[in-house]
């Protein structure tokens, strides 16, 4: 009994509460993916869209906020990940099922599942190998990415209208490559480390004040353009991750060459 009741008290030691903040925004993110699955049901497609982006803001600033405060924790690690996947797997799989691929039956909801197993995985997969991969890259398609292309894609069709009448087909195609992607092993760059404080060049000033222009001009196209753009980017990403990963030195000593025995 004795031994029990020490194993208990060691238990409750190892959880000393959490930080506040960095939790408060990641249950944030949690509420806009809970906030979108509610208005998907309710028919009102364009709020779930913009709720998934709120949900990928808040996101990108918890960690970064927690890194920057020194607040980092395994309980907000774990609690991240769970709300990543509500906000960025059920959330997109629900919203594009009820939008687009209710009329293929098994074929949509199989998808719309596929979506969300693949995106469960990534993120499986994402918190073994957090310190043993480049920080420069991610493995495999982020979660985030995938429904923010979901999302962008939704907004973009429903700003330019009917476009095609195989648009459904095209999401039902699109919805299973993104799900690959994801478990891919393809790279695809992180921009976890931007050195944001040094001097850059005067024209990348004016290229980064154009492009905000041209968003902001046209928030859904060119949502949808930058979302294509980077889903798209695996392939060059992986190309220049194998090109300057150097190549394994030989652990075999190399044999000196024999000496030609005189005449």
């Amino acid at each position: 009994m004795a031994l029990k009741k020490r194993r208990k008290k060691k238990d409750r030691r190892k959880f000393r509460g959490t930080y506040l903040i960095p939790n408060l925004i990641t249950t944030g993110c949690l509420f806009a993916g809970f906030f979108a699955i509610v208005s998907s049901i309710n028919g009102r497609f364009e709020s779930a869209a913009l709720a998934i982006l709120v949900a990928l803001v808040l996101d990108g600033l918890d960690g970064r906020l927690a890194r920057l405060t020194q607040t980092t924790s395994g309980f907000g690690v774990q609690y991240d990940s769970l709300s990543d996947l509500v906000a960025f797997g059920v959330a997109p799989a629900l919203l594009v099922y009820l939008w687009a691929l209710q009329d293929f039956g098994r074929f949509g909801w199989v998808a719309a599942f596929l979506f969300v197993a693949c995106g469960a995985l990534r993120l499986a997969r994402f918190n073994v190998q957090t310190g043993s991969i480049d920080p420069r890259y991610f493995n495999g398609l982020p979660i985030p990415a995938a429904a923010t292309f979901v999302a962008t894609g939704v907004l973009f069709s429903l700003h330019i209208g009917e476009w095609t009448g195989l648009r459904h087909v095209f999401v039902l195609v699109t919805i299973y490559v993104l799900s690959f992607l994801m478990v891919s092993n393809l790279k695809f760059f992180s921009f976890k480390k931007p050195d944001l404080f040094k001097r850059y060049p005067f024209q990348t000033l004016v290229s980064g004040v154009l492009i905000f222009v041209v968003v902001a001009t046209e928030p859904y196209v060119m949502g949808f353009v930058l979302a294509a753009a980077y889903v798209c980017s695996g392939v060059v990403s992986t190309y220049l991750y194998f090109k300057k990963k150097p190549a394994p030195e030989s652990t075999e000593e190399e044999s000196p060459t024999p000496k030609p025995s005189s005449p």
